[in-house]
């Protein structure tokens, strides 16, 4: 791989995203002057028309572009050009690795033609493959024939093919009418497009490996890094101070003398030290340490119960290596080669960051490795454990606690006048120790954007976080209308996530 054309393509693709996502955001309606005071313009709909500055659109986006302005308000409009920018280019990056390699379902270019430059494969079938990606196949027809819609035509299949891969990675595209797709950058198919420098700055063969992402990244970040190093990191700025792709052999000599070693010492005539080139035989030891170490040593193990969590994982390079050889190791136990990857996504790997990108491509990293070994891994319903860890410090806990109503639900009219906004305090108000026990899990996560994986959860609250989350898994599927939203909310902490709790706390 040559990483000097990601270096050079990387930081101009990042301004280059930023000013597209900006302008989409103008033609929203949605401003900011230099000191990022927001100017948000009212949009005037008149039947299946909403209408901004002289621009038309159509009025089903109404609900998604008050998202957008709220997003705005409470971001800032900077910050989310920032992340609807980085979550563009991921979405895109992770396309092009797919259709580079036959992952895609219709097994077509969606970014690229094999033949024609400036073109795209996915226009040629455009009728083909509408039902695929859950299109309405008149429409798409329709677009085809009129001639001079191939920007509108191409526009939809992108997006139904964002739509598409929602299914099996959820945490990379966002569900089908999400706000970020009227954030997607417009005139794709001029032969100036933001997608140009993406397919024409980087050759076929430097996507061969899924480490491109991870260096995609960190030269994505390189400019920002290099305004806030060497002053005062403000906690959104953490991440691209410290990220930094660490070199291959690294990762392996890490991986091999951890994972590898923990096996070999159980089976120390195993095949995998042969595989293995950056493993180290362990130094002759007194009687009495091989003694000790011998009393440690489990006389088997389990593959399903290795355990490997990357507390600051990136985009996902170790846990990338570590798929290897868990995979070796499950492959020596016999298991059948179609379960494997399953089986390590789900039981083997964990992964915190407190960049949110980052989790993302790790995710994605990940789910690459899986489909090298299994081609309908998409089917299988994984449920990844590569999390971003996020901040309560926004949370409206007193408006939650009185949606859960986790006392008793009889209780709910009385403690309707004890919540009221003037009363924000609520341990002044409410002697309620279950209360003042969620009040203090989510204090601890406050500064989860700055602390990450330093933050440690004390073993009694660990476990009242334990009978917590089943008490909300449940409410989220069996609670009233008031109960559901506020139980989910709580869920879509990492911190409430069921399985890695073990691990992670």
């Amino acid at each position: 791989m040559n990483t000097n054309n990601l270096k050079k393509y990387a930081p101009q693709a990042r301004r280059d995203f930023m000013a597209a996502v900006s302008h989409r955001l103008n033609q929203f309606g949605i401003h900011a002057d230099g000191k990022g005071k927001l100017t948000i313009s009212t949009p005037v709909v008149s039947g299946s028309v909403m209408q901004i500055e002289g621009l038309s659109f159509d009025a089903g986006l109404v609900r998604a572009r008050e998202k957008l302005v709220l997003r705005a308000e409470q971001m800032g409009f900077e910050a989310l050009v920032e992340q609807m920018a980085y979550t563009w280019f991921n979405r895109l990056s992770a396309i092009r690795f797919m259709e580079l390699h036959g992952y895609l379902d219709h097994n077509l270019r969606v970014l690229s033609h094999p033949e024609k430059a400036n073109s795209f494969e996915i226009l040629d079938h455009a009728q083909d493959v509408a039902a695929d990606l859950g299109l309405d196949r008149n429409h798409i027809v329709e677009l085809k024939l009129a001639g001079n819609k191939d920007e509108e035509l191409y526009r939809t299949l992108l997006l139904g093919q964002c739509h598409q891969l929602h299914q099996a990675m959820p945490f990379l595209f966002e569900a089908l009418d999400d706000e970020t797709e009227l954030l997607l950058p417009d005139n794709l198919t001029r032969t100036d497009s933001i997608l140009r420098g993406l397919v024409d700055s980087i050759p076929e063969d430097d996507w061969q490996q899924v480490e491109i992402i991870g260096w995609l990244y960190q030269f994505y970040i390189s400019e920002k890094k290099d305004q806030v190093i060497g002053s005062v990191v403000k906690s959104e700025d953490i991440p691209a101070a410290t990220q930094l792709f660490t070199p291959n052999w690294i990762v392996k000599y890490l991986v091999q003398n951890s994972v590898g070693r923990q096996w070999l010492m159980t089976y120390p005539d195993s095949g995998l030290k042969a595989q293995m080139e950056y493993y180290i035989e362990p130094a002759e030891q007194e009687p009495s340490v091989v003694d000790a170490l011998a009393a440690i040593t489990p006389t088997c193990i389990d593959p399903e119960t290795l355990k490997v969590l990357d507390p600051a994982c990136g985009s996902g390079h170790i846990l990338v290596e570590a798929y290897d050889i868990l995979k070796a190791i499950y492959e020596e136990r016999g298991y059948r080669v179609r379960d494997i990857p399953k089986l390590i996504l789900e039981k083997n790997l964990y992964g915190l960051d407190i960049d949110d990108r980052a989790a993302q491509l790790a995710g994605f990293a990940l789910m690459m490795k899986a489909l090298e070994d299994d081609r309908r891994i998409f089917t299988r319903d994984i449920k990844l454990n590569v999390l971003a860890i996020q901040s309560t410090q926004n949370l409206d806990l007193p408006d939650l606690w009185r949606k859960l109503a986790l006392n008793q639900d009889a209780k709910r009219g009385s403690m309707e006048s004890i919540f009221d906004d003037v009363q924000s305090n609520l341990a002044d108000t409410v002697d309620d120790i279950e209360f003042k026990q969620l009040r203090s899990i989510l204090a601890l996560f406050e500064q989860a954007k700055t602390l990450g994986s330093l933050i440690q959860v004390p073993h009694e609250q660990a476990e009242y976080l334990r009978n917590l989350t089943s008490r909300l898994q449940e409410l989220s599927e069996q609670g009233d209308s008031m109960q559901k939203p506020a139980a989910m909310t709580l869920l879509a902490l990492p911190y409430f996530a069921e399985k890695p709790l073990h691990v992670v706390l």
